[in-house]
């Protein structure tokens, strides 16, 4: 009985990993083959997309070594068209949600702006999310859906493989974890917030199959496994923030499980960027960790006096011009640090371990020495990254005076909420640290 429900199981995941499911998902939100338009006799009204073009340099020099093929279907990118491009746009916008450059974006302005206590807690569950779905890639090891009959209508990503979609289970990770963290702490619809992350995820996982990148049986999977992760991760590292915030031991066992984690990832048989990735996100993830608990042990980070849910603060044109300026320097501060940590790290380390850095190029998952090199580098540049976003320009604001202004209003407020409204509560300015906003001198 049971060997028969295993391979009734088995058969339906099977199904569900056919390309030619993700090639009907394509041709649904208009995304056909040159020659599929010919037979069917389209008319030529239509506006031919080129990815290779539109394709940064950026994601060609990160992901795919000019020595290797990047795709088993390199020249399916020129060989098709877009015929709604409402969807193509928007579904390439679903795929960043889930990529590097809207981490880089979304993480630290959320810390500067936002709410640090929130942001802590929701890094966290993401690190880990991602650590064990990159590692599954490379257990499973299940191939991306064939092109053809499927179309690739990106090659980023393509050298990965396919089980699970981390992609689908980002779109759940971030935008839920946000939503639970943030459901008791501030005033808000929460029907509202729980459209908006369904919809967050909705995008982010469709465009994965628009995209020719992964099959149904990919995106199932990741959901499945993120929920289950998430339903323990999410009250465990809301009761652990606390702990390693204030703990003397903290910093040591962040730093020494975040090197052991990434010595321990899992290996491919071939070269992919997943355990580079691993790394990076490894690295931010336990400088975020270490800069928090840096800035309470220097007591930028205090308890607030006030008690959730919190009125959201609505920022005014002065604050919103702040904002700007604080995001603007922000950014340009943190590419000049990865600009810098990744030149010298990756120098210093070819030159300890004798490698000659045209030989990166040549990527080889046997070559130990190139292995050791890239999670070097990778680690130390976005560790450094981690401290940065969250010590030194909290702080650097702070001397120039553009640290957020909800610190001010925390300050002053007490008094006003306790005699006239004690429902009109302000946040705590956790703007990555407003647990920095000295609430010890509040006047009572």
């Amino acid at each position: 009985m049971l060997e028969t429900w295993i391979q009734i199981m088995w058969a339906w995941i099977e199904s569900l990993n056919d390309p030619h499911l993700v090639l009907r998902i394509q041709n649904f939100f208009g995304v056909y083959r040159k020659t599929q338009l010919k037979s069917n006799g389209v008319k030529e009204k239509r506006q031919i997309l080129n990815l290779r073009r539109r394709r940064s340099k950026s994601e060609s020099d990160d992901n795919e070594p000019a020595s290797l093929p990047s795709s088993d279907s390199e020249a399916d990118t020129k060989d098709f068209v877009v015929t709604k491009k409402f969807w193509y746009y928007l579904f390439t916008f679903g795929t960043i949600l889930g990529d590097e450059i809207f981490y880089a974006c979304f993480i630290p302005f959320w810390f500067w702006n936002v709410d640090g206590a929130v942001g802590r807690r929701f890094v966290m569950v993401w690190a880990i999310v991602m650590y064990i779905g990159q590692g599954i890639k490379d257990i499973v090891r299940w191939p991306r859906p064939a092109c053809p009959p499927a179309i690739r209508v990106q090659k980023k990503w393509s050298l990965e493989y396919g089980m699970p979609s981390t992609h689908a289970m980002v779109g759940v990770a971030i935008p839920f974890s946000i939503l639970f963290y943030t459901v008791n702490r501030y005033q808000y619809n929460f029907t509202i917030g729980l459209m908006f992350a369904i919809t967050w995820c909705a995008v982010v996982c469709v465009s994965r199959l628009y995209l020719g990148m992964h099959s149904i049986s990919d995106v199932i999977g990741g959901l499945v496994l993120v929920t289950l992760l998430m339903i323990p991760i999410i009250p465990l590292e809301d009761a652990l923030d606390p702990w390693i915030l204030t703990s003397d031991w903290s910093p040591y066992i962040i730093f020494l499980a975040a090197v052991f984690l990434v010595i321990l990832a899992p290996k491919s048989d071939k070269w992919t960027p997943t355990r580079g990735d691993t790394t990076v996100i490894i690295g931010v993830s336990s400088g975020i960790q270490l800069a928090s608990w840096l800035n309470y042990k220097m007591g930028f980070m205090q308890e607030s006096l006030l008690q959730p849910p919190y009125t959201i603060i609505w920022p005014s044109y002065q604050m919103f011009g702040l904002l700007l300026l604080r995001t603007v320097i922000g950014f340009c501060c943190t590419i000049a640090t990865r600009a810098i940590f990744r030149w010298s790290s990756y120098i210093t380390m070819c030159a300890v371990l004798q490698l000659d850095r045209d030989s990166m190029k040549q990527r080889d998952v046997a070559n130990q020495r190139q292995t050791i090199v890239e999670l070097t580098y990778k680690f130390i540049t976005y560790f450094a990254i981690g401290i940065n976003t969250i010590w030194l320009q909290p702080n650097t604001f702070r001397l120039i005076e553009l640290e957020p202004p909800s610190v001010v209003i925390v300050e002053v407020e007490p008094v006003l909420t306790s005699a006239n409204n004690s429902t009109n509560r302000q946040p705590p300015s956790d703007a990555l640290t407003s647990e920095r906003g000295r609430q010890t001198e509040i006047p009572t």
